[in-house]
């Protein structure tokens, strides 16, 4: 099966040939994706060398002039290193554009910390007005990318991941899926962890919610599921533990509720390992979920 990341290019490239407004903008990571509709509209695909701070300027800039641009490296260069530019650039002079990583919070531990960035998302959320899609496969990811880039003038970060469930699921970018019923607790699993949670929850009496855009979050979703699942929620995110624990208990704050955030942990790891061994250390494989998901809600077997 083809990663997130395969899919990106193809479907931006179709999206230059359809959208006389959609410009790409990169910096060195990903050109080799891009070269042949570099080729076909070389006004509409920039490449700015190894500037991160550039990258989102330059990005802003084009869409000041009415473009609709598509900006692209890894998680840690696009969010964290130019984050005075995506406060400033875009967010300041209020300019829409469609950011989308790559590598995600570990997906290639030989990089180094300096190529992880488990907090990107918890950083966004230091901003007002932004729409985060976390796709849980690649045909999410062409789904959501789509619906990105046709989001008119409005900021959207699309975080791609190697980490991946074997089979899509509807996505609409806008709401939460349910795809398990329980009265025992109710577990949303976000993007590529939804796989895990199934496994770690087999057999237990929970209801299980699939969220692959989490900003703006789907609090009108989670607050129905607790009408018959009781109010004991689990959140399980693929990026730093308790990102989006402080929206589940607005979204709760009218009833008395227990928020559990799972997620990657604050402590760095630093042998490099492999991504396995990295989800495993965060306690994210099925096996860890289950023990943690399972002493919280105190969830039995439906009877």
């Amino acid at each position: 099966m083809d990663t997130m990341r395969d899919r990106f290019a193809p479907v931006v490239s179709r999206l230059l040939d359809e959208d006389p407004r959609v410009a790409v903008v990169l910096a060195e990571i990903g050109t080799d994706g891009f070269a042949e509709a570099a080729r076909r509209h070389p006004d509409r695909v920039v490449n700015v060398g190894i500037r991160e701070q550039l990258l989102v300027g330059a990005a802003a800039g084009l869409a000041l002039t009415g473009l609709r641009p598509v900006v692209h490296t890894f998680a840690s260069f696009l969010v964290e290193r130019p984050f005075e530019q995506v406060k400033l650039d875009l967010g300041h002079q209020d300019a829409g554009a469609v950011l989308v990583s790559a590598a995600a919070s570990f997906d290639w531990p030989a990089g180094g910390y300096t190529h992880m960035a488990p907090g990107d998302v918890a950083l966004l959320d230091t901003l007002d007005g932004w729409t985060v899609h976390v796709p849980g496969h690649p045909d999410e990811a062409e789904t959501l990318l789509r619906h990105a880039v046709a989001a008119g003038d409005d900021k959207v970060y699309v975080r791609l991941s190697l980490q991946s469930n074997g089979r899509a699921l509807p996505v609409d970018g806008e709401r939460f899926h349910t795809v398990r019923e329980g009265r025992s607790g109710v577990v949303v699993a976000v993007g590529p962890m939804l796989d895990a949670v199934l496994a770690a929850t087999e057999g237990l009496d929970v209801t299980v919610l699939y969220a692959t855009t989490v900003r703006p979050f789907d609090g009108a979703a989670l607050h129905r599921a607790t009408g018959t699942a009781g109010t004991d929620v689990v959140l399980v995110e693929p990026y730093l533990a308790g990102t989006s624990t402080a929206a589940a208990n607005d979204a709760l704050s009218d009833v008395p509720h227990r928020v559990l955030g799972l997620g990657v942990g604050r402590r760095e790891l630093r042998r490099y390992g492999q991504l396995e061994e990295h989800v495993a250390a965060h306690g994210l494989d099925a096996r860890s979920l289950r023990g943690r998901i399972g002493s919280f809600v105190g969830a039995a077997a439906p009877a």
